[in-house]
């Protein structure tokens, strides 16, 4: 096996360690740390894809991630704009 092949798998393992303490922080009590950890998920989703896509040479994988990521940015941002709204009235 290459080594850029075997570094890649490592990166995939740590992706998956990422993801499994992104649920932990999703599933905090507040909601500011339900955000970031629901941010952080999808981030970390949409870095497995692009290397699970790099791998098997799926060329689709990049057009997901990068909307994952750009409507993981917008959501953010929406959800944020709701709840200083909420919090002023």
């Amino acid at each position: 096996m290459e080594i850029l092949l075997i570094s890649q798998y490592i990166l995939m393992v740590s992706l998956v360690i990422f993801l499994l303490v992104a649920i932990k922080i999703t599933t905090n009590k507040t909601i500011a740390m339900g955000l970031i950890g629901s941010a952080t998920f999808s981030l970390g989703i949409a870095i497995l894809l692009l290397v699970y896509g790099a791998i098997h040479n799926i060329e689709f994988c990049k057009d997901i991630a990068l909307a994952l990521l750009i409507l993981g940015v917008i959501g953010t941002i929406a959800f944020s704009i709701v709840l200083r709204r909420e919090k002023h009235d």
